[in-house]
C-alpha cells in the first residue's frame, strides 16, 4: 500500500500545518505580549511553550514525510 493511499501524506501535511500555525501564534505572543497583565499566565511564556510544541509537531510531521510511516 503506498503514501498516498493509506492516509500517511494527509497525517504528516496536518502536523506540519498545525505545527507552523502553533509556532507563528506562539511568536506573536512571545513578541507582541510583554506588558499584557494576565492573572495566572504569563503571555510571553505561553508564547515560548507553544512554539516549542509547534517545532515538536513540524519535526513530527518531517519525520513521517520521510520516514512514510504513520507513527
Amino acid at each position: 500500500m503506498s503514501a498516498a493511499t493509506d492516509g500517511t501524506v494527509g497525517r504528516a501535511t496536518r502536523n506540519l500545518v498545525e505545527g507552523v500555525a502553533t509556532l507563528v501564534i506562539g511568536l506573536v505572543l512571545w513578541f507582541f505580549t510583554e506588558g499584557v497583565e494576565v492573572p495566572v499566565v504569563t503571555l510571553t511564556k505561553v508564547g515560548v511553550v507553544m512554539m516549542c510544541v509547534g517545532g515538536v509537531l513540524i519535526a513530527t510531521g518531517l519525520y513521517q514525510r520521510a520516514r512514510g510511516t504513520r507513527s
